[in-house]
């Protein structure tokens, strides 16, 4: 299938056991309900099911007593947290479903610890397939059937979009979501829910910083997915390279149903631009790569969005027919060798290898899920009550937060009118099979200024 071509005149600015977190100075007799029952298991992989004739009344929801009187408490007990999250296990985006298997990993090793302050995390998981309807289904079956305290991750824009408009009816906190669209930190009409990883227009500044640097002429092609992942990270690179020498000379779009991008990678290799910037998920990601290095007469520079990066995708490479990749990290590669005896990676190639075997520890998507998991239960810890309310305060006051698996200098940061925990990044360059990084962290709110506004879409 042909792509779309965007014509651009002005530029135009994706059960674990039950969690114990009881509020510094909070009694424990502040949380009162129906306790959840407790699990020997660390982990339980909850795949999708028709609701069939279920019928979802929501039922009441329970309450804090004492200092955090009339905040909400449903999920949460004594003795554990129920936990729920929406994961593409299936469908065209499930290898994106590792990192399911890094929370369940982080969450285990924590249960193993006996929790957060005591409590137990009860993680359960459901597969949407990558379709915002189904997650939408899911979620309601974990809040209202399940009784989770809150859904932690969904995953890409669409879906996370869709669920985002029922978690805030429900008053029901959606966080870390796996998308980096700016809308999670910018739109504060929605509190309820907030994202993780850099936003796609902290790391389009990040290519657009490097380009402006060593390339100040460049002209640049852009392959993107059609939904509001891509066209975040298209708009925030354009925004980012405004004013400069580098200009972006064709744009293809493809949607997520095309079965590949082969016409569209031949429509941009016509452009003859200095660069090709990938704006794809893992399966396209990898079809652009092949296509580049078949093209004999095109030869650019090939920069690949972080969210494309695996090693089923880089194994395929023919690293010596494509001219240099590039791609921005902000997590430790357990597969980079300078991190061999590096005690928190350590400590997560054990973890993994007892609670999820099957997963890869070199997959980026994998670390991404231990990471993410380990800044939600500093999340946890830092709750002034241990109720809904709580933990939607929390993760958007996080100061300098620590997490291990980060590269050294980035740490999560929140605030009032910065709802973003990480906007720094640094580059690495795909050599002899490995991720290289290069150059220093860029802290892109140091350098660019705030993400002030979210694509439309």
């Amino acid at each position: 299938m042909q792509g779309r071509t965007r014509t651009r005149g002005a530029a135009r600015g994706m059960s674990y056991g039950v969690t114990r977190v009881v509020a510094r100075g909070t009694p424990r007799g502040a949380v009162r309900g129906t306790a959840v029952r407790g699990t020997a298991m660390a982990a339980v992989l909850a795949l999708t099911l028709p609701l069939g004739g279920c019928r979802l009344t929501g039922g009441p929801e329970v309450l804090a007593a004492g200092a955090c009187r009339g905040q909400h408490v449903t999920g949460i007990t004594e003795d554990a947290v129920r936990v729920g999250g929406i994961y593409p296990l299936s469908g065209p985006a499930s290898a994106y479903g590792l990192i399911a298997s890094g929370v369940r990993a982080y969450f285990g090793h924590v249960n193993d610890g006996g929790g957060v302050d005591g409590r137990k995390i009860e993680f359960l998981v459901r597969d949407d397939g990558y379709q915002p309807a189904r997650a939408v289904e899911e979620a309601r079956r974990l809040v209202e059937l399940e009784k989770v305290f809150t859904i932690f991750q969904t995953v890409g824009t669409p879906s996370t979009a869709a669920v985002r408009d029922y978690a805030d009816r429900r008053r029901v906190p959606q966080v870390f979501v796996a998308t980096g669209a700016s809308r999670w930190g910018t739109d504060r009409g929605r509190p309820w829910t907030i994202g993780y990883q850099p936003s796609y227009v902290a790391e389009a500044r990040v290519y657009a910083q490097h380009l402006k640097e060593t390339m100040p002429r460049a002209t640049v092609a852009v392959l993107y997915q059609n939904d509001d992942f891509g066209r975040d990270l298209l708009d925030g690179f354009a925004d980012a390279v405004r004013d400069s020498g580098v200009r972006i000379v064709a744009e293809q779009s493809y949607e997520v149903t095309d079965p590949g991008v082969q016409g569209q990678l031949a429509n941009l290799a016509s452009s003859g631009a200095d660069v090709l910037l990938s704006v794809t998920t893992p399966k396209f990601g990898a079809q652009a790569l092949a296509v580049d290095a078949a093209i004999t007469s095109w030869n650019p520079l090939h920069i690949l969005n972080s969210v494309a990066v695996s090693p089923a995708v880089m194994k395929t490479v023919d690293t010596g027919k494509v001219r240099e990749i590039v791609s921005a990290v902000y997590q430790k590669d357990p597969a980079d060798p300078q991190w061999a005896d590096d005690p928190a990676v350590e400590v997560y190639r054990r973890s993994l290898l007892r609670y999820a075997p099957e997963a890869d520890p070199a997959a980026p998507q994998t670390v991404f899920g231990w990471t993410a998991a380990q800044a939600f239960v500093k999340a946890l810890q830092q709750m002034e009550c241990p109720t809904r309310e709580g933990l939607r305060d929390a993760v958007r006051s996080l100061d300098d937060v620590p997490v291990d698996t980060l590269l050294p200098g980035i740490t999560l940061s929140t605030g009032p009118g910065d709802g973003f925990p990480i906007e720094s990044m640094m580059l690495a360059r795909f050599e002899e099979g490995l991720w290289s990084p290069f150059g220093k962290v860029v802290d892109t709110r140091a350098v660019f200024g705030p993400v002030r506004t979210a694509s439309a879409g």
